[in-house]
């Protein structure tokens, strides 16, 4: 009720400052984030409100003009300030009530709360953090469904068939539904968020269930891009004896790269190109939840997890050389069945031999250029060479041991008293129970993926023979190397003058051993083990040897790919599928996709120039270039 109002200083002092006035002024009279009953999207304005007698309103209003002006500097927007007359008090004076009002906007409340938020009251703080990003995300479907309701118009426009509209431009924020109306609605109407958006309660329960009043939610990365960035950056420790442990990246799903040479020159198969496209997309089977060919049985499966390539090899998949060159012979030591679950085997059960989806893929390639003959004779490599690759992985059934053992690990975290920022952060010190299973249970997915790998080779062999039996003298595959990226891996290094043991965890890498090493096939081992490093379906590829540099330098790794510069969901926005596809097929290059979107995520342009990430590579001697592949034919699911 007294007569104060805002310093003047307090708008020049440093921004932290201010922030800790407004979020502590907030934290006592702000009133608490709270949506609308009615539907749960939406949200009521935010209201600062001081009481005052008669007499002292001017100085009331004053002051709530000098918040605004505080918040202003934030970006945070205000609407007006309101005078009621609140009550007669038993002396006769009279009391006001001034409220400044603040947009309710979606934009405005994330700066409000992602901002500035509220100081010493954990409840407000706690509630205003989850709103922040409940409301980032709701921001993020009205764009999506807004550009694809323009889209929709353009396309009908330009006559593109209504199916073809939904086939590119269905999602789960996009339903046919809401394409359709989008197609007759006035243009220039905003759109709503619509019904498969989860209410605020909904989300708030789930992303911060376990987390009390800390201010932390559950989130998921969606991308991963590089900043230009030149300042400090802090790494961390684990609080344990043996100074390791196991997190959710460490186990993702296996995926690797398999490089198939063959003895066909480019102008043996020219002729075939269309035809070897056809086949090969009917004989790998592609594409987000597709099953495969192979009917197994409970025992069979486990079998796989156990022997890997070795089991594809005595079921007659696999020859003694795929076997040879294949990392680790195709079968990792220590899987363990028994630490997969039951669900994570109903998902690999049917989809032994199939492709997936995402950046998953079988290419058909002309080799153009040899730069180091001597280890590409080594290889079976020349320059007019045609050969295949196949990238993929162990399907849903590792995705669903990632899944599981994250909830596992829950427990061990809380048990081992680390605190997380992140649930899936989750971890457990690697010579724990725990930790155990996990590599058991990862073992077990690299096993299903050489497995994977392998039957896909088989099924690609007998589309070459389909196509070109007859017609060309030799038509025949040989496996020139299989190597894993996304992996963690028990092995033996030289660190400060001494052999030791590690857990090598190589996340957007792959194994890139010198000349010399054991674990290097015979045949390759006087010059080193191949290294893979796919382009995207519109670029080139290249074929590199590991050297005695990388063994020094990052314990025997190299990159392995070009990297993304663009996210999934950035790739759909910039790219559509079906111009993409005409524009590579301009530029000679036969694509089989099933769906058009996915296509559009593994645009060339969503990735780095593989020329320069390949000659910064052996730059820094990690790896030297020994041959650079074309496409011809590429698959996708």
């Amino acid at each position: 009720m007294q007569d104060f109002g805002l310093p003047t200083w307090m708008e020049h002092i440093p921004r932290w400052q201010q922030r800790l006035f407004l979020a502590a002024l907030f934290g006592a009279e702000l009133s608490a984030p709270r949506a609308f009953d009615e539907h749960g999207h939406n949200f009521y304005p935010p209201i600062l409100a001081v009481n005052k007698w008669d007499g002292f309103v001017e100085s009331g209003s004053l002051f709530l003009e000098g918040v605004a002006r505080l918040l202003s500097q934030f970006g945070v927007i205000t609407t007006k300030i309101s005078t009621r007359r609140e009550q007669t008090n038993q002396d006769g004076t009279v009391s006001y009530r001034l409220r400044l009002i603040l947009s309710s906007t979606p934009d405005n409340l994330i700066r409000l709360w992602g901002q500035i938020g509220f100081e010493y009251n954990l409840r407000k703080s706690a509630l205003a953090s989850a709103v922040a990003q409940y409301l980032k995300h709701k921001v993020q479907v009205l764009q999506t469904r807004t550009e694809a309701g323009k889209a929709a118009v353009a396309m009908r426009i330009a006559g593109v068939p209504r199916s073809e509209i939904h086939l590119e431009l269905a999602g789960v924020y996009t339903s046919t539904g809401f394409l359709e109306h989008s197609l007759y609605r006035d243009p220039d109407r905003a759109v709503c968020v619509g019904g498969q958006f989860a209410t605020f309660e909904k989300y708030r329960h789930e992303a911060t269930a376990g987390l009390g009043q800390s201010g932390m939610v559950w989130e998921r990365i969606a991308s991963i891009e590089p900043v230009n960035y030149d300042g400090d950056v802090y790494d961390f420790t684990v609080d344990h004896p043996d100074h390791n442990f196991v997190a959710n990246g460490f186990v993702v799903s296996n995926c690797g790269v398999r490089l198939l040479g063959s003895h066909l020159d480019i102008e043996d198969v020219r002729p075939y190109i269309d035809r070897l496209a056809d086949a090969m997309y009917r004989s790998v089977p592609s594409g987000m939840g597709t099953k495969g060919n192979l009917h197994l049985n409970q025992a069979e499966l486990d079998e796989i997890l156990a022997k890997g390539s070795k089991w594809a090899q005595q079921e007659g998949y696999a020859r003694p050389e795929d076997v040879a060159h294949t990392e680790e012979r195709g079968q990792m030591a220590g899987a363990d069945p028994a630490k997969v679950s039951a669900q994570a085997k109903k998902r690999g059960m049917g989809q032994v031999g199939t492709l997936g989806s995402g950046n998953h893929f079988a290419e058909l390639d002309v080799v153009t250029e040899i730069f180091d003959a001597n280890t590409a004779d080594v290889f079976g490599l020349r320059r007019g060479q045609i050969a295949v690759q196949v990238h993929c992985g162990s399907r849903g059934l590792g995705h669903q041991v990632a899944t599981d053992y994250i909830q596992a690990f829950q427990a061990a975290s809380k048990r081992f008293g680390y605190e997380l920022p992140d649930r899936e952060l989750v971890c457990a010190p690697l010579d724990s129970p725990e930790g155990q299973s996990y590599l058991a249970a990862m073992n077990c997915a690299a096993n299903y993926a050489w497995a994977n790998r392998q039957v896909l080779t088989y099924q690609l062999r007998e589309a070459f023979a389909e196509v070109l039996g007859g017609r060309v003298p030799n038509w025949d595959l040989f496996l020139v190397y299989d190597v894993a990226h996304n992996m963690a891996k028990i092995e033996t290094h030289w660190v400060e003058g001494r052999e030791q043991r590690l857990c090598v965890h190589r996340k957007g890498a792959t194994r890139a051993f010198g000349p010399g090493h054991p674990d290097v096939p015979a045949d390759y081992r006087t010059v080193g083990q191949p290294v893979l490093v796919p382009g995207s379906m519109g670029t080139a590829s290249y074929v590199l040897v590991g050297t005695a540099e990388a063994m020094r330098q990052t314990f025997g790794s190299c990159c392995h790919g070009a990297g993304r510069v663009m996210s999934r969901s950035a790739a759909k926005r910039a790219v559509r599928g079906q111009t993409l596809q005409q524009e590579l097929e301009r530029d000679g290059i036969s694509i089989r996709a099933g769906s058009m979107a996915g296509l559009a995520e593994e645009a060339p342009q969503a990735y780095k120039d593989v020329e320069r990430v390949v000659a910064v590579v052996e730059a820094a001697g990690i790896a030297r270039i020994v041959a650079r592949l074309e496409p011809l034919a590429v698959i996708k699911g």
